[in-house]
């Protein structure tokens, strides 16, 4: 009887784990139907993504070949060269002949700290060697060791810096990975920068059955492959930090503008350099006569006499704020300019002979720039007419020039037609002393320039007319200039004009040569630049100017910017891209971007946007109906 109720027992031991067990698949979980779900979600984006293209796919090159030596990485090929020791001493800023060197490249650095407590273990037993041989040397009687004292040295101040915490210690590992067309360029390339690595004291090798790990080692994910390191100290690795710019900050001279790669300040005394000469090439609103009239008033605060030829009347409105003298040149204005008229230099001996030979130079090229094209026989005859001019005003080499008058266009007609062979150019001068343009040229000089900023506008004079009524102004303040020695500033606006022409452009060359000894500095603007650089003089005048201010260019003109200046790829960029207002200043050998800045009251006293001038004409107008009523 109790058979049965065993196997009964037995069944339901088993019946019971059974039944739980079926229950399980046919009722899941939420967590398990969660985790499927995820990864069917997971296969679906592996399946798109197989098929989708990616950044890495758009940057990738066709196809890689690793070699002993180099890398070949689509048409291009690449190979890491790897600093393995330096010198005793690197200057700051040693590093910035490899970074502007003409080449593409990538520069990887890695700094591995290192306790104190490690390196100053290691420098205490070096120096007990150290001394251990500079005593066992003098008890023998040998002469002193300057290499091991000067080593000692130098580990007792490391180890008083590290003790101190003035200095850390790292091993630091410099990587530089070039670029080239072909093996041929590569190797060439190889061997510039390790020459110019030489040059420092500091000796590299290239990679040898490691170039893809020193391709991947310059890669901008952060993983040194080589570790080919080198002990240092922080001072000297500050010294190899790559981002440093040009510092233009100095105690004297006026504010240029905002160092746009460190925020410093470009203060600046151009007199202060081997010439004052500037020069400014910028596309139409760029801000060229923004920035050149905001040097314009910081100098008149610092004493310096500032004379500017301008062509469109940009000018007025500082020239009225400042008290400053505005002289107007045109055929129906009472400012009149002379173009006999002579120098009369001081603070040294000049002969009357040598001036009046200069005076006939002068004005013969002003002749050439009105009658055009001269033939030998003519250029002949204006010299000797020009002369004969002189002496009949009694300005002779024996003549007293401080107390004679010198003689005026009609004078020069009036010899001209007493002369054999000059009917042709009697012709073309009288359009000058009896027609159209009679009043240019054809009076005594009656204007005032005895003032700190004297200002000539041509904007009234027809095209034809203004290289010759600038030729004609530039003389005069060149006479006025080398009469009294005094700090100068002459600014000549859209000076593509004087380019034009040979005898203009030449004049402008000179002066810019010979103005230093006379304490002035002139600052040609103009935004033509290919007229201006094709131009024998304008190469000539930039070369004699010794600083520049580059602003926003155009593509077309950009390439030949970029020759005359020697920029780099990034600069040619950055002019191509800059806003208004920004550029790059070059002062004698250095350099930096730039960004005109200026305070509202500056603004406000030279702004030529339209739109701003009329608004203040109106505030203007406004105010003065109000202090009316």
């Amino acid at each position: 009887m109790s058979f049965p109720r065993k196997r009964e027992s037995r069944n339901d031991m088993v019946f019971n784990p059974f039944t739980v067990l079926s229950k399980k698949p046919a009722a899941p979980t939420d967590a398990a139907a969660k985790v499927e779900a995820e990864k069917i979600a997971i296969e679906e984006e592996r399946v798109y993504r197989k098929g989708a293209a990616t950044v890495k796919d758009l940057i990738a090159p066709s196809a890689m070949r690793i070699e002993p030596s180099c890398v070949q990485l689509g048409d291009l090929f690449l190979r890491t060269v790897f600093v393995i020791t330096y010198p005793r001493y690197v200057s700051v800023g040693w590093f910035a002949p490899i970074l502007n060197f003409p080449a593409t490249m990538d520069v990887s650095m890695f700094f591995y700290p290192i306790e104190a407590g490690i390196v100053l273990k290691q420098l205490k037993n070096k120096a007990g060697i150290l001394e251990a041989q500079i005593i066992a040397a003098a008890e023998k009687g040998a002469p002193r060791d300057p290499i091991a004292e000067t080593a000692l040295r130098d580990v007792e101040s490391l180890r008083d810096d590290l003790t101190q915490g003035i200095e850390h210690f790292f091993q630091f590992a410099l990587y530089v990975t070039l670029y080239a067309k072909s093996k041929e360029e590569l190797d060439k390339l190889c061997q510039n920068v390790e020459t110019l690595f030489g040059t420092k004291l500091i000796y590299t090798k290239r990679v040898f059955y490691q170039a893809e790990q020193g391709f991947n080692s310059t890669l901008p994910v952060g993983n040194d492959e080589l570790m080919i390191t080198f002990n240092m100290n922080s001072s000297p690795i500050a010294s190899s930090f790559p981002f440093i710019s040009s510092d233009l900050t100095s105690d004297n001279g006026i504010l240029y503008g905002i160092n746009r790669h460190n925020n410093g300040l470009i203060l600046f005394d151009r007199f202060s350099l081997q010439n004052a000469n500037m020069v400014v090439f910028a596309t139409s609103g760029a801000g060229k006569s923004y920035a050149v009239k905001l040097e314009i008033l910081r100098s008149l605060m610092l004493g310096t006499d500032v004379i500017v030829i301008d062509p469109e009347m940009e000018y007025k409105y500082l020239s009225d704020a400042v008290g400053g003298t505005y002289i107007n040149i045109s055929l129906a204005s009472d400012s009149k300019i002379n173009p006999f008229d002579l120098p009369r230099p001081t603070g040294g001996q000049v002969s009357a002979e040598d001036i009046i030979r200069g005076a006939v130079i002068t004005v013969k090229g002003l002749c050439r720039l009105m009658f055009g094209q001269v033939s030998t026989e003519e250029d002949s005859i204006i010299d000797k007419a020009l002369l004969e001019t002189y002496a009949k005003k009694d300005i002779t080499p024996t003549s007293d020039l401080s107390r004679v008058e010198p003689p005026i266009m009609q004078d020069f007609l009036e010899v001209l037609e007493g002369m054999e062979g000059a009917g042709n150019l009697i012709i073309k001068l009288r359009k000058y002393t009896e027609g159209t343009f009679a009043g240019l040229l054809n009076s005594p000089t009656n204007v005032d320039v005895k003032n700190q900023l004297v200002t000539f506008s041509v904007r009234d004079l027809e095209d034809e007319l203004r290289p010759m009524a600038i030729y004609t102004i530039v003389n005069f303040i060149w006479n006025v200039v080398r009469s009294e020695m005094k700090k100068r500033i002459l600014v000549i606006d859209e000076a593509w004009w004087l380019m034009m022409h040979e005898d203009s452009a030449k004049f402008i060359h000179a002066l810019v040569k010979r103005c230093r000894k006379y304490y002035l500095g002139i600052t040609t603007i103009t935004q033509d630049v290919n007229d201006f650089l094709t131009s024998p003089y304008g190469q000539a005048i930039v070369t004699n100017c010794a600083l520049q201010l580059l602003m926003k260019q155009s593509p077309a003109s950009v390439d030949l910017v970029k020759k005359t200046f020697m920029l780099t790829e990034g600069e040619k960029m950055l002019l191509l891209e800059s806003g208004v207002g920004e550029g790059i200043f070059f002062a004698g050998n250095r350099h930096a971007a730039v960004r005109v800045v200026a305070s509202y009251t500056e603004d406000q006293l030279i702004t030529t946007d339209p739109k701003q001038v009329l608004e203040i004409e109106s505030a203007k107008k406004e105010f003065q109906e109000q202090m009316g009523k």
